[in-house]
């Protein structure tokens, strides 16, 4: 997922100025000259830091240290093997941004540092669901810094044509009104492409269907499972709303571009895709609207992938501890809602959701972090969503007539081929 684009979430005008929140009471070197004369680097991702909690964090830093802050912006385009190379020479970057995905299979290599106590004063009350992924054999190897999952996004003036009034709150409401679209008007209800994947994992998590078990030692594959059957009778159901392509993902084409046309009742996805919807067709933006994905009752939303960034500290730094004083100061309540407001991202802690109100994407995100998760929080999986994603692949055989299990079957070697490689 393209995180690097969330900076776009400003579909609603964002309100810069940041109201403080509480400290998260860490260390208190507050004026040392310890660090005076050091430079500390930070690699981020394209669209990661905001340009005024940019402005704000390395001021505060660099008041407090007495270090300069370099920051070296990266694009995700190629970013795992450059990392991968980076921390294993000499002098790495002391802070690195990693995908939360990307996490486990960077913490088995020896090549992050061990933050557990730090997490001890600084993130106590991290949402569970956000932090898994830092988490490797009982070890802070990062710290979460946000997240974004996916809403439906649609288009009111379609949805009011069809007489549908207020938004879905269980999944049997949503279909109903995608049948209301399709029997009384001409747009086409949904735009499911048959490959969406993190939508697909949305709904194994939601099902607690697990992709992976343990055989022998060794992690292979679980996809014949049959709450993996469940989960993908369901993404079925929503694809039969949608005349999208079975074999695309919903890059291909671009489902934002697609919607933007204005003959489409709704699609499922990330709140930059409204942005570049907007840019496609600036008449449509005041149709936009979001709402949480609905799950089977009113009391729990569908699940959600929960795409975001980690930030963790070289094992081979020389500067860990002025490292960690970053993190403090980058991860505090005050920068860390800063973050969320400007950016439009979900915080690390649930407490500071109170800081996306006026942000009506980001609002309709924040009710499914507690219950979200992610792809096998194992190092093995890294290699498996390489393309072509076997998982893609089973998707569009199921789309396309096949059972669940042949579909399964079809996959099964090349997926556990791809979980046995090394990392």
């Amino acid at each position: 997922m393209k995180r690097g684009l969330i900076a776009a979430t400003g579909v609603a005008a964002l309100v810069v100025s940041v109201a403080g929140c509480g400290s998260d009471g860490g260390d208190k070197k507050s004026g040392t000259d310890s660090f005076k004369g050091q430079t500390l680097t930070l690699w981020a991702m394209d669209g990661s830091t905001p340009k005024q909690w940019e402005k704000d964090v390395r001021a505060e830093f660099e008041k407090k240290t007495g270090a300069k802050l370099k920051l070296e912006v990266q694009q995700w385009n190629g970013i795992q093997q450059k990392i991968t190379t980076a921390l294993s020479e000499s002098d790495p970057p002391d802070v690195i941004e990693v995908g939360n995905t990307q996490t486990p299979a960077y913490a088995k290599t020896g090549g992050l540092a061990d933050l557990s106590d730090l997490k001890k004063g600084l993130g106590k009350d991290w949402t569970e669901s956000i932090n898994a992924s830092a988490v490797q054999g009982g070890k802070q190897y990062a710290a979460p810094w946000f997240a974004v999952n996916r809403t439906v996004i649609y288009n009111k003036k379609i949805w009011a044509e069809a007489g549908i009034k207020g938004t879905p709150k269980t999944r049997d409401e949503l279909f109903d009104a995608f049948d209301k679209i399709e029997k009384k008007t001409e747009a086409e209800p949904l735009y499911m492409p048959g490959q969406n994947w993190y939508f697909f994992d949305g709904l194994l998590i939601g099902n607690n269907a697990d992709l992976v078990k343990k055989k022998g030692g060794k992690w292979v594959s679980n996809l014949d499972d049959a709450k993996v059957g469940e989960a993908m009778e369901v993404y079925k159901k929503y694809a039969s709303y949608s005349q999208a392509p079975k074999d695309k993902d919903e890059a291909t084409p671009q489902q934002a571009e697609v919607f933007a046309k204005g003959k489409t009742g709704a699609f499922v996805g990330l709140s930059w895709e409204a942005a570049t919807a907007i840019e496609a067709n600036k008449k449509i933006e005041k149709d936009i609207g979001y709402f949480t994905i609905p799950g089977e009752t009113a009391d729990k939303p569908e699940g959600v992938f929960l795409g975001g960034s980690n930030l963790a500290v070289a094992a081979g730094s020389e500067k860990q501890e002025l490292a960690k004083e970053f993190l403090k100061i980058a991860l505090s309540d005050k920068n860390e809602g800063a973050l969320a407001k400007e950016g439009g991202v979900i915080p690390n802690k649930e407490a500071l959701q109170d800081q996306l109100k006026g942000n009506p994407a980001a609002e309709a995100a924040s009710p499914a972090v507690a219950d979200g998760g992610l792809t096998p929080l194992i190092p093995e999986w890294a290699a498996v969503e390489n393309p072509p994603n076997p998982i893609k692949t089973y998707m569009t055989s199921v789309l396309k007539g096949k059972s669940h299990a042949a579909a399964a079957k079809g996959v099964e070697d090349e997926l556990n081929k791809r979980l046995s490689q090394k990392q």
